[in-house]
């Protein structure tokens, strides 16, 4: 009897391992004869040759076999491929239940066995297997719709200061870069990209009449402008989500310099977050070289200079030598994702805008 749906269109696929002859013979009729595409394999290395070519459900392996054993053939399957995997074995004393679980096999079959138990067992670890993919599948289409979610809200924040969404995806780029150099594990890198895009988010409150303004800020207009980073903290709080958590400290502290001369809270080196450093350089390093409604570009050789004579400034020193060291995978980044001309180092001035916030 099949146990796979009908909206399933290719039946699950089996593979056996067993150096004895009649084990396999019957285990490869057992699993045809309900429905199941089988393999079958004498040994670990024919078995770790069949996976490298084809994808397994699932792999039925005895555990005493000459050369590699089941458990250690278990171990190298479990390192590289997804399969699923029952082992057998006739010598439960030697092989402890909770050892052979601990190495993250579905289930295990006691020698001898009826068939239909093991047809059994087979049934239960597919239709586990079935219900983990659909669950994570669910998972990834709401992570997916969630991240979309929070994207389209940066974007109407953008719109105002930014030609297209290219800015706030590279922010997230330059984060992720610096994060992997830093050493952070995967987890967290994949948060503070997800995280680095809103850093400006709150923008959104933030008046056209300065957002746009071609010119120098007055001092009261540049008052308004530096709220954007506690609207946006306020926009990103009181959320139980690591990466809006995050994005909330980012908004919040992107702006702060190493010397306490930032905004809004004017706080200092480790004082801030290490994630509002690392988005204070990739902020400054995308909006240098990007065309704005009140400036143009700056050539990458003039901003890397700005960057790098602010090391222990505005910028945190350790990462300042990061952006310095990795600088050629700044510009791939950079150069890959949007528009980026050339710019004429000659003949480029500074805005009055630009020389305002060089100076502040």
């Amino acid at each position: 009897m099949q146990d796979f749906t009908a909206n399933e269109t290719k039946p699950p696929n089996i593979l056996v391992v067993d150096d004895e002859d009649n084990i396999r013979f019957l285990f490869e009729k057992a699993m045809k004869k309900v429905g199941y595409d089988c393999r079958v394999t004498e040994n670990g290395a024919q078995a770790l040759a069949a996976l490298a070519e084809e994808t397994f459900d699932l792999v039925i392996s005895d555990i005493n076999m000459p050369g590699m054993d089941g458990i250690e053939l278990s171990k190298r399957i479990l390192q590289t491929y997804s399969s699923d995997i029952i082992v057998m074995t006739g010598k439960v004393r030697s092989y402890h239940y909770h050892e052979i679980i601990n190495i993250g096999v579905s289930d295990f079959v006691e020698k001898p066995f009826a068939i239909q138990e093991l047809i059994l067992r087979v049934n239960r670890v597919l239709r586990e297997r079935r219900l983990k993919q659909a669950a994570k599948q669910s998972h990834n289409e709401l992570r997916k719709a969630y991240i979309d979610s929070i994207h389209r809200l940066v974007m109407a924040s953008e719109f105002k200061d930014e030609d297209t969404g290219d800015h706030i995806v590279r922010i997230g780029e330059y984060s992720s870069m610096m994060a992997t150099k830093l050493g952070w594990p995967q987890q967290e890198v994949e948060i503070i990209g997800y995280a680095a895009p809103m850093h400006d988010v709150g923008k959104i409150g933030i008046p056209d009449k300065i957002m746009l303004k071609p010119g120098k800020l007055t001092y009261e207009e540049f008052a308004i402008m530096k709220t954007h980073t506690t609207i946006g903290a306020r926009l990103l709080s009181r959320s139980d989500s690591e990466i809006l958590k995050m994005a909330r400290e980012i908004a919040l502290c992107h702006h702060e310099k190493y010397n306490g001369q930032g905004y809004p809270n004017r706080i200092s080196g480790e004082e801030i977050p290490v994630s509002g450093r690392i988005v204070a350089i990739a902020d400054t390093f995308d909006a240098l070289t990007s065309k704005r409604p009140y400036k143009d570009p700056y050539p990458p050789e003039m901003a890397f200079d700005i960057i790098q004579k602010e090391k222990g400034e505005h910028f945190d020193p350790r990462i300042t030598d990061l952006f310095v060291d990795h600088f050629d995978e700044f510009l791939k980044i950079r150069e890959t994702i949007g528009e980026f001309g050339e710019v004429d180092l000659v003949n480029f001035m500074l805005s009055e805008r630009d020389q305002e916030s060089i100076a502040t």
